[in-house]
Parts: C-alpha cells; sequence; structure tokens
C-alpha cells in the first residue's frame, strides 16, 4: 500500500440548518396577540458547512481509510438490503455491515457497496453483532433466509467492511438523480435481448452499448428465443452490430441453439448479464451451467413483458472458468454524469465525420454543414443509430 497520509474528506450533507420557523402568525393569533419571545442560543461547533469534513487517515488522497492487519480481503457476492455477502480470498464467506463512515463520505452513489466490489472486511468476534435491523431499498422479502445457487439456506459469520477498493469495470445508471452502480469489477457486458415476447428494442441496445464503453466493458450481443422467430430478417441488424465490432450471438435458452458459443465467450471471463425482464437471461445462465436452478417466470399474457424474478444481483462462480453476474430486468437505461456534448463519441460511425462539420461545436442536430446529417442522408449512418444518438443527446428514452 501507499505511504499513509491525513485528509480531509466531505462527508454527507445529513446536518442541514433548521428551518426558518414559518408558523409565527399562528401562534400570534391562537394566543390572542401575545408571542412568546424566540428562543436563541449560542454552539461552541458549528452546525453548518464546518462541521461537513472530517480528518481521516488514509493510503491515498482518496480519502479511503486505512485497514488494519486483521483485516482481510474479498469480493461481495451480493448484497441484500443492510448486508452484503462477501466471500474472502481464502474461500470464507461473511455476511457483512458496512462501516459507519464509508456510509457518511459524500458520493452521489446510491448505495456504497455493489456486487463485485473489491473489499477490505473486519471479522466479527464470537458472540458480536454488527448487523441491524431495517429497511432499505433492494432489501430482500421478509420470510426465508437468503440462499445460495442450490437454494439451501445459508448462516454465515460476520463482518464490518471497513473499505472498498477502487473500480474498475462498471455497469452504471442514473437512478432518482442518484448513481446505481449495477456491478463493478468486470470485463464485459452480455446484452441480453429477445427477439420475441418482448421484441427486440434496438435503441435499448445502443443506449447498453454507450453505457458499455462508458463503463469500459467489452459488450457483446445475445439475442435470445431464436426459436420463436425467423432470423433472416434479423441478418441486417446482425451485420449492423459485427460492423461496429459488437460480437452477437444468436442463441436459445429453451432448444440449446448458441449456447455452446456463448459459454466459450464466458469462459475465463467476468461478465455482468443485463437486459430488460423476461428476456430470458436467468434461463441463459441456467442453460450455459445446468444445476443452477435460478428461478424463471414466463412473460406475462397480457401486456407481452417480463415480470421481475431476480430481484438482486449476484455474483456467481462458473464450473468452467469465469464468474457471471445475474442483474434485475431494467425498464429504461439513463447514462449517469454524460454530457449531451459526449454522445457522439459513443456511436463509433460518427467519428469519421465529426471533423468535416462546419463548426467545431456542431450538436449534428439542427445546425447547417453537418457533416453527419449528410452521411445519414447518404445512409453512410442509419437513420435508426442516428434517431438513438438523438434520444441520447435529448436525455429521452426512445422506442
Amino acid at each position: 500500500m501507499s505511504k499513509k497520509k491525513k485528509v480531509r474528506v466531505e462527508l454527507r450533507k445529513n446536518r442541514e440548518k433548521p428551518p426558518r420557523e414559518n408558523d409565527i402568525t399562528r401562534d400570534f393569533r391562537e394566543n390572542d396577540g401575545t408571542a412568546d419571545d424566540a428562543h436563541s442560543g449560542e454552539r461552541v461547533r458549528a452546525k453548518g458547512n464546518l462541521s461537513r469534513y472530517r480528518t481521516v487517515m488514509t493510503d491515498g488522497d482518496d480519502g479511503t481509510p486505512v485497514v488494519d492487519a486483521d483485516c482481510v480481503r474479498g469480493r461481495v457476492l451480493r448484497v441484500h438490503g443492510l448486508a452484503s455477502v462477501v466471500e474472502t480470498d481464502d474461500g470464507r464467506v461473511f455476511r457483512c455491515a458496512v462501516r459507519r463512515l464509508l456510509k457518511s463520505l459524500a458520493t452521489d452513489e446510491r448505495s456504497v457497496v455493489t456486487t463485485g466490489d473489491v473489499v477490505w472486511l473486519r471479522p466479527a468476534v464470537a458472540g458480536q453483532s454488527l448487523l441491524v435491523t431495517g429497511s432499505s431499498e433492494g432489501a430482500e422479502p421478509e420470510g426465508e433466509p437468503p440462499t445460495t445457487n442450490d437454494q439451501q439456506p445459508t448462516t454465515h459469520p460476520e463482518g464490518m467492511i471497513e473499505r472498498v477498493e477502487p473500480r474498475r469495470g462498471v455497469l452504471t445508471r442514473a437512478s432518482r438523480r442518484r448513481e446505481h452502480v449495477i456491478v463493478a469489477n468486470v470485463d464485459q457486458l452480455l446484452i441480453v435481448m429477445s427477439l420475441v415476447q418482448p421484441d427486440l428494442k434496438p435503441h435499448l441496445i445502443d443506449r447498453y452499448l454507450a453505457a458499455a464503453q462508458k463503463g469500459d466493458l467489452k459488450p457483446v450481443l445475445a439475442l435470445n428465443k431464436a426459436d420463436l422467430t425467423d432470423t433472416v430478417e434479423l441478418q441486417p441488424t446482425i451485420g449492423l452490430y459485427a460492423q461496429l465490432g459488437v460480437p452477437v450471438i444468436l442463441c436459445s435458452a429453451h432448444t440449446g441453439y448458441g449456447i455452446d458459443r456463448l459459454r466459450e465467450q464466458l469462459r475465463g471471463r467476468s461478465t455482468v448479464f443485463s437486459g430488460q425482464s423476461g428476456v430470458g437471461k436467468s434461463s441463459l445462465l441456467n442453460a450455459v451451467q445446468p444445476g443452477l436452478a435460478l428461478a424463471v417466470k414466463s412473460v406475462s399474457e397480457v401486456n407481452q413483458k417480463g415480470r421481475h424474478t431476480t430481484t438482486y444481483s449476484q455474483l456467481i462462480k462458473l464450473n468452467f472458468g469465469g464468474w457471471v453476474v445475474d442483474t434485475p430486468g431494467v425498464r429504461q437505461l439513463q447514462l449517469w454524469d454524460a454530457r449531451p456534448e459526449e454522445m457522439e463519441g459513443y456511436l463509433s460511425e460518427f467519428r469519421p465525420y465529426v471533423p468535416l462539420c462546419a463548426f467545431p461545436d456542431c450538436t449534428h442536430t439542427h445546425e447547417k454543414g453537418c457533416a453527419v446529417k449528410d452521411a445519414v442522408a447518404r445512409r453512410h449512418i442509419t437513420a435508426r443509430r442516428y434517431h438513438s444518438y438523438l434520444g441520447l443527446f435529448n436525455g429521452t428514452e426512445t422506442e
């Protein structure tokens, strides 16, 4: 580790100044024209901005706390609300809480720890309980305790997560004006789409490609349910993404078509499966590695949309080498911390034409002399991909 040093870190702004009383007139009328004098007092320690910083010992300038010698390194397998299941490098599994200081650090993330994180944890001493009861977004449902892949109840020793290592290879999105990191420290993103039930959404694929480029992930496109439609009509779509350098795998979890090729794509890599509900992510994993017994559901007959079956992301080790992350289905994918002027860089076919635009700050939306718009008119860039660009630029979902 690097040299230890003291730094000032910013904490969450959860101690705002109290609002000014706004019911003085009402109290005045209720008390027949008499009002108590406003309470006044002094504080030795400031309650405002000056109290939102703290000095901590770190290994660098990122504000990450130092860990002691009794801490062990591990990787987060899944997160259940307030508790995280972590497997250490020596194979032990702990059910961990998160150090309060990590939760207090100023961050735009929806949660401090996510699936795939490399963390340092402190095992709890005998008889000490570090977990507290309470509700949290993404908490597991009441009833049976969490289960592993073999669906047997598990009880693990407890620990406290003291540090989260810097991340690489992340899949993230915007959620309620905050960053939702779906998974961290993976190599590639497997974009799972169904050809029917629900129907294929090319614009959602384009958003995933942009998210993969932003998160430094290799994208792979898996088109499931190939047994339910004529794949000849898909050749233009397959050819488009093949020209962009994206491997496309036609497969069927029901018949086993394409599963061998998918298995080879996963071998020796860390991969996150992501896509809409009902496209068959868990079904493909069950086909790739029989015995996982991941829960699956059929598509709704009313609206032909998938029903949420997977409720949390979990890291699964493959017996032929590699790791996969099964994630809940997404309805929409909004890029996090991406400015409109950056969107042209997420579509590789735009790059040869951007320098040819008449204006250096061309947005490729309304300007005259735009080389990108000319390329669309000449069909050098497909109109559908350009439509996806407009959705990314304006921050709106496209159909």
